[in-house]
């Protein structure tokens, strides 16, 4: 199975939503590794890898990342190793940090303050033990994260050209940031006109629309695409009100997102990032009294940690 045919994920029609006509694009179907947007990205990141003949992964995350679970199962399925700085502030037992044990990835736990020393001296350590790590940033952030979800826009736009629609608005979780810049690099080199609206699961305005915007400029850079850096500016939407209290926490409102996705469409949302967001596109379009449009939200995946929400609910 090629890697363009596994990532052509469905587009499924919700209909009538708060009065508008809501879409969902099921990335959460990625047929490999639970799926999810991490998924989407992993692919990138295993091309270079196995064009630049590395022998091992180094990568950060905490027991609850989708992209270390993602990448640790990657690694097994080409039997090299995977190590994993974790936070020991972030390191509680999850159903992703019980499978990349199952994949057999190396854990390195350590405080936060000294993540970034610890990834140096793993892979100073390797180097000298005769190994050629390759690192991938925490969450899948750089060029090549984002250009999975510029692929991603593509195929959203190739799906309008068939079916017929354009959908107005684009809603999603936005995490470390390269989901949302893949998007909002796809809209500008498309010059279309729509709104990319990435919810926030966990950081807050400035430092988190910052993330993002920086993000989108180093791809464009890279491409050497160019736009002022207004044009960015005014095409990044990025809504900090449903952080909760940050990354990984929940509310009421959140478990009832959960709940009402589940019995209403029987689509599983977990509590840290896909049922903020809905909550967050739910009262995005009825606050501002958005209706009669076409809305797009993109189910970016994390099926164990929907598991894990099944224990907190109320």
């Amino acid at each position: 199975m090629s890697t363009e045919s596994v990532l052509q994920t469905p587009i499924v029609n919700l209909d009538n939503y708060a009065g508008n006509h809501l879409w969902i694009k099921r990335d959460d179907l990625i047929p490999f590794s639970f799926g999810g947007n991490k998924a989407r990205k992993a692919f990138g990141f295993f091309r270079e890898f196995d064009a630049g003949n590395y022998d091992c992964i180094v990568t950060y995350g905490s027991s609850s990342s989708n992209h270390c679970r993602v990448v640790s199962n990657m690694a097994r399925q080409r039997n090299i190793p995977c190590y994993i700085i974790a936070p020991e502030e972030a390191s509680k037992p999850t159903f992703n940090s019980q499978l990349m044990d199952l994949f057999g990835a190396e854990f390195k736990v350590c405080p936060v303050k000294d993540v970034s020393k610890t990834i140096d001296e793993i892979i100073l350590n390797l180097r000298a033990a005769g190994k050629k790590p390759y690192f991938i940033a925490g969450g899948g952030h750089g060029n090549i994260g984002t250009q999975a979800y510029v692929d991603c826009y593509n195929e959203i736009c190739d799906f309008e050209k068939k079916n017929s629609v354009f959908f107005d608005y684009i809603f999603f979780a936005s995490g470390t940031g390269t989901t949302q810049a893949g998007l909002v690099c796809g809209k500008m080199m498309n010059g279309d006109n729509r709104q990319i609206i990435g919810i926030s699961i966990a950081r807050k305005n400035p430092r988190g629309r910052n993330v993002v915007v920086d993000s989108v400029k180093e791809y464009l850079s890279a491409k050497s695409i160019s736009f002022t850096d207004n044009q960015i500016e005014e095409n990044v939407v990025f809504v900090d009100d449903y952080t909760v209290d940050g990354y990984g926490c929940q509310n009421q409102l959140v478990q009832e997102t959960i709940k009402n996705a589940l019995f209403n469409y029987g689509i599983p949302m977990d509590s840290t990032y896909v049922a903020k967001a809905f909550a967050g596109m739910n009262d995005y379009l009825v606050l501002r009294k958005i209706k009669s449009k076409n809305v797009l939200f993109i189910h970016t995946g994390g099926t164990p940690l929907f598991f894990d929400s099944l224990k907190d609910m109320e």
